[in-house]
């Protein structure tokens, strides 16, 4: 739902010096006060037990409509509304992955507020600051930038209000900048570059030499680092060139100059969004493609849709989910035909993240049978083995990280697409035990309850 008159006002300039004083540390006090609140025995905290009291309970999203992760987070948007819709009228693929739903959670309705964040950090805490002061919501939600899952962290924690991440990929976000109200379903750069390289080395060999794209922020820096660190220390490959480039890039030609005269026979490209579509396309243009081996070890959602299978054609790339593995996996068959009922197309891994993080939320929250935060995360925390569009994964109490599965793909030719949404084969899908790191290795320290 966008922001309009019933949901939102105008962000006074009060409440933006409250959102900037959070982000430097400061409490961020709601316009409406919670202190004389309280609810079996249990202290106010957050928007409880204010935000849970009438028959509807309300989630905030912040997602990029605008700039260059628009595509990918009206995609997340629709991920999030179907989940919403299923756990409001207790659709069986919902059920399947939380049996106690039952046409609603606890009882009331869920109702899902959203606006655009232009995937910028302060602008996505004024969003949740105003959907806190407005509808008193109980879960925020956004990111698809990893610089903004990283400010909604902190604000989550400061708030203690939950928060689930959409699409991120930084390691930072469940690493050092974790957070005990924060929690995290998909995959991200440490796992890519564990399940990707294997496959890199057994293709290609060793001793190759690689030309990096990256956007200049936590995501693009802590991905391709984990990439070539697995690159350099398993198979002897060299980074001759790290071209990083500013988030919203429209010309490359500066950078792919430089990879031209670099001697790279890889070109790994970290962009996103927009920016990985423009760069690979300017890449082709500029002839380095296909001359140099294009490897996208992130895939960005729609990516092979808008540059073509005539660039994607044999590209290897790691994903979280792709649609034809509806042939595997039951639940993900639900989830497709769902999808593309409403919305007339096939999900990209975006919106399957988005609808399985809410289905995980909707889990532990039945499964606690209270809104109260600290029972909420104390219920993720138990680890228990749960269900997902891709099997059984479990959520890491140390440091709130899904461990699931992460999808290897190869780009496929025109001739063998079987519809005009067939772009990748699904090669392997790694286990996400033995991929991710130790708990403790990115430096995540959780925070407190209250």
């Amino acid at each position: 739902m966008p922001l309009d008159d019933q949901h939102t006002a105008t962000i006074s300039r009060r409440t933006v010096l409250h959102a900037g004083a959070g982000l430097l540390g400061g409490a961020i006090l709601p316009s409406f006060s919670l202190a004389a609140f309280a609810a079996d025995d249990k202290p106010a905290i957050g928007t409880w037990p204010a935000g849970s009291q009438g028959d509807t309970v309300y989630i905030g999203a912040a997602v990029p409509l605008t700039g260059a992760y628009a595509v990918q987070g009206a995609d997340e948007l629709k991920g999030w509304e179907l989940a919403v819709d299923h756990i409001n009228n207790g659709h069986n693929l919902i059920k399947a992955i939380a049996p106690k739903i039952d046409k609603g959670l606890l009882g009331k309705k869920v109702e899902l507020v959203s606006a655009d964040s232009a995937a910028k950090p302060n602008q996505a805490v004024e969003v949740e600051q105003n959907f806190i002061n407005q509808n008193k919501i109980i879960l925020m939600t956004g990111s698809t930038s990893s610089a903004v899952a990283v400010a909604l962290n902190k604000f989550a924690q400061r708030e203690k209000v939950l928060y689930v991440a959409g699409i991120s990929g930084s390691n930072d976000t469940t690493g050092k900048d974790c957070v005990r109200y924060g929690f995290r379903q998909n995959f991200f750069g440490q796992t890519a570059a564990a399940a990707i390289g294997p496959v890199l080395l057994k293709q290609f060999g060793k001793g190759k030499k690689a030309a990096f794209m990256t956007p200049d922020y936590t995501y693009g820096h802590t991905v391709t680092k984990s990439v070539n660190d697995y690159l350099t220390e398993n198979g002897g490959w060299e980074m001759v060139t790290n071209q990083v480039s500013p988030l919203g890039t429209q010309d490359f030609s500066q950078y792919l100059t430089n990879i031209a005269n670099s001697g790279a026979e890889f070109l790994i490209n970290v962009n996103w969004g927009r920016d990985a579509v423009l760069s690979t396309q300017q890449a082709k243009q500029f002839g380095l493609l296909p001359k140099m081996t294009l490897v996208i070890p992130y895939q960005i959602p729609f990516l092979a849709k808008e540059v073509g299978p005539e660039i994607t054609e044999g590209v290897f790339a790691a994903t979280d989910f792709w649609w034809t593995q509806e042939d595997q996996y039951p639940l993900a068959k639900q989830f497709v035909e769902a999808f593309q009922t409403k919305y007339g197309y096939r999900p990209e891994w975006g919106a399957e993240n988005s609808y399985v993080s809410f289905a995980h939320w909707a889990r532990m929250v039945s499964e606690a049978g209270s809104f109260y935060p600290p029972d909420i995360i104390k219920q993720y925390e138990k680890g228990e083995t749960i269900p997902s569009l891709l099997g059984d994964v479990h959520y890491r109490p140390e440091d709130h990280q899904c461990i699931r599965p992460v999808v290897i793909v190869r780009g496929k030719a025109k001739k063998d697409m079987k519809n005009d949404e067939d772009f990748w084969e699904v090669l392997e899908v790694v286990p996400g035990e033995g991929l991710m790191q130790k708990p403790d290795a990115f430096g995540c320290q959780l925070g407190d309850y209250t």
